[in-house]
């Protein structure tokens, strides 16, 4: 897919023989991908397999157990945690990072993503579904070049599943990446797919 000018063009995700382990288990190990503008990576992988944790090492959260990580470009992560001040109305806690992203006009983002009728809402009432809608608003806002996507379309309906699949699509044909960890399919063209089970550690025959 090819990328526009709005990214830089020497954004990249790379990981070289990765290996991940929560607590004294290991997830996965030898893995190993490439990201180039334009380019995004379904992971698939039942729970417990590892995605969120490839996840969070991929942004900096956590540390490999084995294996590089290589990124040119800002990074930004949407996972089960939206950075909303849960005591605020939806549209000030909005507010707040738009200010600091530098982002003037919000509305266009909050209409599509169907945030326009709860901006008065408390974030702590919002479902898990609107939560979810709003930290993408969030992640449109920063125009980061890689995305770093944790089951991005739990509890939405199919009207929102369909947007946040052609949000990606137009973040990937202007230059941008994507990497999604999801149960469930994104109708997004060239989207390629690694499943973590084929990186599952083999036990050694007795």
């Amino acid at each position: 897919m090819e990328g526009s000018d709005r990214f830089p063009p020497d954004s990249r995700l790379v990981a070289h023989t990765l290996a991940c382990r929560r607590g004294e288990r290991l997830l996965f190990r030898k893995l190993s991908f490439a990201l180039r503008p334009g380019e995004a990576l379904h992971v698939t992988g039942a729970n417990g397999t590892g995605k969120t944790t490839l996840i969070r090492t991929l942004a900096g959260l956590s540390r490999p157990y084995a294996g590089e990580i290589e990124s040119a470009g800002s990074v930004g992560l949407v996972d089960e945690r939206p950075a909303l001040d849960p005591d605020l109305p939806l549209g000030r806690a909005l507010g707040f990072w738009a200010r600091i992203d530098g982002v003037d006009d919000t509305a266009p983002i909050h209409a599509r993503l169907g945030l326009d009728s709860l901006l008065d809402v408390p974030v702590r009432f919002l479902s898990t579904g609107q939560r979810k809608r709003a930290a993408l608003a969030v992640l449109v806002g920063r125009g980061v070049p890689v995305w770093l996507l944790d089951e991005p379309l739990s509890g939405l309906d199919s009207g929102a599943i369909e947007t946040v699949s052609r949000l990606v699509t137009e973040h990937l044909e202007q230059g941008g990446i994507a990497l999604i960890a999801s149960h469930q399919p994104l109708a997004v063209p060239g989207l390629r797919k690694l499943a973590l089970e084929d990186f599952a550690p083999r036990e050694e025959p007795a």
